[in-house]
Parts: structure tokens; sequence; C-alpha cells
């Protein structure tokens, strides 16, 4: 039996999926120390892209606001808007807005959620901040 998951990543023409592109571009961008060049970026992304496609997404995503670029020599140095955490938070926001039933959306990921993450969001929701480990050390001081 073959393996069909890469198939359906990839597509039937061996293309990448819609977004997967950018989500890769965007990576090799938060994984940099500062911005890069679209040589760069072509360097750093999986695959064998031509420059101009890489070029194309990097105008697409400063056209999006999820770029910002600065001039450097006769082109651009590109880095992202926000950082990987705001990015991802700004999409599930955008996800939440866009659904019909936002308690059951809520409660649908809440539920899937594995106990560490559970724990972690009821930290969060509770207004504090600390690590399970941070918090069984002040309790042991009370």
């Amino acid at each position: 039996m073959e393996d069909r998951g890469h198939e359906q990543t990839r597509g039937a023409a061996g293309r990448r999926a819609r977004g997967e592109l950018e989500s890769d571009v965007l990576a090799a961008l938060w994984a940099a120390d500062g911005p890069l060049t679209a040589r760069e970026v072509r360097k750093q992304v999986p695959g064998d892209l031509a420059y101009t496609t890489v070029l194309t997404i990097l105008t697409r995503l400063h056209e999006k606001g999820m770029l910002v670029r600065h001039r450097e020599g006769r082109g651009y140095a590109y880095e992202p808007a926000r950082d990987e955490a705001s990015h991802t938070a700004h999409r599930m926001h955008s996800l939440l807005e866009g659904g019909s039933d936002r308690e059951a959306v809520l409660a649908r990921f809440v539920s899937e959620l594995s106990a560490q993450d559970e724990h972690l969001l009821h930290q969060l929701l509770s207004g504090h901040n600390e690590t399970p480990a941070e918090g069984e050390r002040s309790r042991r001081k009370r």
C-alpha cells in the first residue's frame, strides 16, 4: 500500500498545497536572525524554487501586510511584520470569527487539547502566567 499523505499535500502534479509556499517562506523568515533577501529566502525554503517564484511570494506577503521590506542594494530584504505567535493567534481569531457557531468551535477546540495545553490555557484564562513547576514552588512557600 502506498503512502498517499505526501501526494495529498503536494497535489497531483507535485505542487504544494495552497498556502504551503507562503507558510514555508514565513517559517524561513521567522527562523532568520534578521531580514533576508529573496535569494537568501530561496536557499532556506525546501525544494528547488525559481527566484521569481520566491520574489512573487515575498511581494504578495508584503502586500498583505505580513512582511516589512527594507531597501538593500537594488532589491529588498524582508522580515515578518509580527512574530510567529502573534501571526498564529491572528489566524486562529480569524477562523473563530468566520464560524457560524462560536460556542461549538471553542468547545471542540478545547476538547481536542492535550492535557498539558488544557492546563496552560486554564492558567492563562485564570490570569496566572506561571509554568506548572513555578506554581508548585509558589504553593510550597505558602
